[in-house]
């Protein structure tokens, strides 16, 4: 009984102990010059008991101009720390509340129940809004823009541009897309559809590329910067962003200042990788700037380079543009094949890389060229050599005199970073025999007979034009049909083609698979060689490890 009473007198205790804290929610804000309403962030106010007994609190809206007080119930003063400044005009405010015990308690602090004067002249806006907005600006473009910003697939490189026209015009620069009419446009990691190539301006390093408009949802043109007069639409100092990733990938917001702007170009500091080459450079508002580019011929192979152009020299191009889609026909929406999206697992690599002898390709040979498969697999052993294993094998003699030394697994020009990364993909690379002509054998045979030995002097036998699938008859569409240039002289190149395909058209369920190479004369028919059903079930086998992920 005693216990019982003590607990009694215990409850009552806190009873009487006064009430329990409630929540006073107050909102800030002011009408901008549109008429719209504005939050005023990280705004001092003062909080008094009414009638004051002790000192006030001080408390600080958040960017969205709102802060919560937990006070106990009772009546109070809520006044400003010292006025808000906007537009020329000073704001402060001093309202009683009165905080209820039960809920949330809610003040709206606005222009209509603000002390409102004129500021004095010469002094700036108070801090914080522009601030908040610029905050607020930069968390948005992300979400905004990321789809804007495309991937752009040519032979030779991988790119960026930006969709700036509903029409389906989308800016680049001229280097990325070099002597081709046509590209690959991904816009998504399951959508990728054909570009071409409509408008080109070499001297001011732009190119504009047309797709579908259909296929660009849900994508939004970007604004083009405009210039403020006679100057840049972007100053020294300003700070401006980018859209790094390819499509598809997970993409980041990147940014960096301006350090210089001329006639044609903004330098910027912006830290961009060799695939954003033809990226936009843009404002905390959307407003494109500049379009990153490619090193000039004397710099390092699709090196970025720290001048952007600006975004004024694409007005032509886009003019240009404009005036060719008049009466023409849009490039096909059809859907262009893409990578698989899940990529091959490494543990699974690291495991066939141990059990790798010596490294090799699946050599399927014709007559002017031959013709090497690779799969992930040998790709990360070859990249990945054991102390126990030879790096490569390259199965090639020295090279003599106008020959290079053409490896399957070694050195893919400017496709060497795509595949290093061991995409899911069947790879063929396509690389041209050498031979000597009847000629120059006869010329050095003469020389010998006189005494004099002249090494053998090879070209290609033919310069490579394309290349075709069939899985059991059915053509299969490269992922990409990239080519590879190589120096044979200070005059002369020669191109290597590389195709990706889906592994699914190396499966022993096709019966049988064929590859046909053609040359780039325009007479040839192409020269068809069946692939070894044995090796086709090695390549099925060097996926398998995928298939059961």
């Amino acid at each position: 009984m005693a216990r019982a009473i003590a607990l009694l007198a215990a409850l009552g205790a806190l009873a009487s102990a006064g009430p329990q804290a409630a929540v006073l929610r107050i909102t800030v804000s002011v009408t901008a010059a549109e008429g719209s309403a504005r939050p005023v962030p990280r705004y001092a106010l003062l909080i008094s008991d009414d009638p004051v007994t002790a000192a006030p609190q001080r408390f600080v809206t958040r960017n969205d101009g709102s802060v919560e007080a937990r006070l106990k119930p009772g009546k109070y003063i809520v006044e400003s720390d010292a006025p808000f400044v906007l537009g020329g005009r000073s704001y402060e405010w001093s309202q009683p509340v009165t905080v209820a015990a039960a809920g949330e308690t809610t003040l709206a602090l606005t222009a209509g129940n603000a002390t409102i004067g004129s500021a004095t002249p010469g002094t700036a806006d108070s801090p914080g809004i522009a601030e908040a907005a610029a905050e607020s600006a930069e968390e948005s473009l992300l979400p905004t823009w990321q789809d804007s910003v495309v991937t752009i697939w040519t032979p030779r490189r991988i790119g960026r541009g930006f969709l700036a026209d509903a029409r389906g015009l989308i800016v680049t620069n001229q280097r990325l897309v070099g002597a081709d009419t046509a590209v690959e446009v991904q816009l998504s990691a399951a959508k990728k559809v054909t570009g071409r190539v409509i408008a080109s301006d070499v001297n001011r390093n732009v190119a504009i590329i047309w797709i579908d408009p259909r296929t660009a949802a849900p994508a939004r043109p970007m604004t083009i910067g405009v210039p403020q007069g006679d100057a840049a639409a972007v100053r020294e100092r300003d700070k401006v962003y980018a859209i790094e990733g390819r499509a598809g990938e997970v993409k980041s917001l990147v940014s960096g200042t301006v350090e210089g702007v001329t006639a044609h170009t903004v330098a910027i500091d912006v830290p961009l990788g060799r695939e954003s080459s033809g990226a936009p450079i843009f404002t905390a508002s959307g407003a494109v700037v500049g379009i990153t580019t490619a090193g000039d011929e004397g710099s390092i192979v699709n090196e970025l380079s720290p001048r952007a152009v600006r975004i004024d020299d694409a007005r032509p191009a886009l003019a240009d543009a404009s005036t060719k889609m008049e009466g023409a026909e849009p490039p096909p929406a059809t859907a262009l094949p893409v990578e698989p999206t899940r990529p091959f697992p490494i543990d699974a690599l690291k495991a066939a890389a141990k059990k790798q002898g010596t490294v090799q390709a699946y050599l399927v040979p014709a007559s002017d060229f031959d013709l090497h498969i690779i799969t992930p697999t040998m790709v990360y052993a070859a990249m990945h050599p054991q102390e126990d294993r030879e790096h490569f094998d390259y199965s090639r003699d020295d090279p003599v005199r106008g020959q290079p030394a053409l490896r399957p697994l070694d050195d893919f020009g400017t496709w060497t970073e795509y595949v290093s990364d061991s995409p899911a993909v069947v790879l063929i690379r396509v690389t041209p025999k050498f031979g000597e002509n009847f000629w120059t054998t006869v010329a050095r045979g003469a020389a010998q007979s006189q005494g004099v030995a002249i090494p053998a002097f090879k070209r290609p036998k033919a310069a490579f034009g394309g290349l075709r699938l069939t899985c059991g008859g059915k053509a299969i569409a490269p992922i990409h049909p990239f080519r590879i240039e190589h120096r044979i002289s200070d005059t002369a190149s020669i191109d290597e083609g590389l195709y990706a395909f889906d592994p699914s058209a190396f499966s022993p369920q096709c019966g049988t698979v064929q590859v046909t190479v053609v040359s780039d004369k325009p007479s040839d028919k192409g020269d068809t060689r069946t692939v070894d059903a044995k090796i086709v079930q090695q390549v099925w086998d060097d996926f398998a490890a995928y298939r059961q992920e």
